[in-house]
């Protein structure tokens, strides 16, 4: 494993803190820990979501080229390719992204563990779209911005949950 390189501040910033690790009582401690997990996670959403924009935006590339090379628009109502629902892992396993009209928000693998959990659970449907519309409004009010659904009747959310049961198997 390579040695990360020497940043002078990070240097003089971990240093200080361990010289008030000594210092802290054991709630001062854990809510330092529970901060640093904080932003270690907001720190992996934030690249996260710096690669997918990178994966939109050569995705776009390639359909200006597709464009420009004549290549005919399919004539019909079809669906857009950005209008679909779709959900993938990252080769590490760690997280998964919801990709829905060019747009994209990541769940980590505990995350999607519990609603592919909930989708298979012996329950209606409605009572299913129900705990998955109530998850997303207590802990995750972030979906809203990409898969905007409305209730727990919306047939968007009827998708979703139909995607996790079709997609994804109980762990």
């Amino acid at each position: 494993m390579a040695k990360k390189k020497s940043d002078p501040l990070e240097d003089s910033l971990a240093k200080e803190l361990r010289s008030l690790i000594p210092k802290l009582d054991s709630e001062g401690l854990a809510f330092l820990i529970e901060q640093a997990r904080v932003h270690l996670y907001n720190m992996q959403v934030v690249e996260l979501n710096r690669a997918a924009q990178e994966a939109n935006a050569a995705a776009r590339r390639s359909e200006t080229v597709a464009k420009r090379s004549g290549k005919k628009e399919p004539v019909g109502p079809q669906k857009k390719k950005g209008d679909i629902l779709e959900i993938q892992g990252t080769a590490s396993g760690s997280s998964y992204y919801l990709y829905y009209q060019n747009r994209s928000v990541m769940f980590s693998r505990d995350e999607m563990t519990l609603l592919v959990r909930i989708a298979h659970s012996q329950s209606t449907d409605l009572e299913i779209r129900e705990r998955i519309y109530a998850w997303f409004e207590r802990e995750r009010m972030d979906i809203f911005a990409v898969l905007p659904v409305k209730d727990k009747f919306d047939p968007l959310l009827k998708s979703f949950v139909s995607y996790l049961q079709s997609n994804f198997k109980t762990p």
